[in-house]
């Protein structure tokens, strides 16, 4: 039997019926929508399906849906404010921090928490941040340096 999920997403309140047992991957992707989290891994492992649930990071793949009746729920579709991109969307494009793209929604997530939380946090602490997403193509080098030039305010939102 379907269960009535009501939440907010990114701001909007929305509601979707999830199937028993559904993860909130899956339901983000085919009840409403959202499909910036993106199903890597399955197993918690590579951080594509990074989302936030009430100010903390998540692996969605490891979530069941039922549990965010209530609650906020934040992903990289709600990063940009219409046309106007988040700074950290425009650091990613200056610094070459997304090649495929596939890590690039978890990674936005990531770094977005933290800099709620830290707006000025360390190389370690970015590093730390970050560390449970993986990317195969970056090296994450570009990636560090697009979320240390948000910290220190160098990047135009």
């Amino acid at each position: 039997m379907k269960t009535p999920v009501a939440f907010t997403l990114n701001g909007v309140e929305r509601a979707a019926f999830a199937d028993p047992g559904q993860n909130l991957l899956d339901f983000l992707r085919r009840a409403v929508g959202d499909l910036t989290p993106k199903y890597g891994c399955g197993q918690g492992g590579c951080g594509a399906c990074t989302v936030v649930v009430d100010g903390k990071t998540v692996l969605s793949c490891l979530v069941l849906a039922e549990t965010v009746a209530g609650k906020r729920v934040e992903t990289a579709a709600g990063l940009a404010q219409g046309a106007a991109l988040h700074p950290l969307q425009h650091a990613f494009m200056e610094h070459f921090a997304a090649q495929c793209g596939y890590c690039t929604p978890g990674m936005l997530i990531s770094a977005r928490a933290l800099l709620d939380r830290n707006p000025n946090p360390s190389r370690a602490e970015i590093v730390e941040a970050i560390s449970g997403n993986l990317c195969r193509c970056t090296g994450y080098e570009p990636i560090i340096a697009a979320i240390e030039s948000v910290a220190a305010g160098r990047t135009r939102a």
